[in-house]
């Protein structure tokens, strides 16, 4: 789970809903995701991400929005 900008272009890949995973970049960068955070487990103990976490543990996936702008 290393971002390709950091080298992971055909590592391990994990499957996130796209309001989580915009969620991880705004909170965390590609250079912190490849060198402290490249498990699953490692990025759910991530400090930055533990108020999110325990938000959307309480939210119905299907009724978050989704972040990015919409190009149309």
């Amino acid at each position: 789970m290393v971002p390709r900008e950091e080298g992971g272009r055909y590592g391990p890949v994990v499957d996130l809903c796209q309001p989580c995973h915009s969620t991880v970049h705004l909170l965390l960068t590609n250079r912190e995701l490849a060198r402290r955070y490249n498990t699953v487990e490692s990025l759910r103990g991530a400090e930055e991400l533990q108020k999110y976490l325990h938000w959307v543990r309480r939210n119905r996936v299907e009724r978050i929005s989704n972040r990015r702008a919409r190009r149309g």
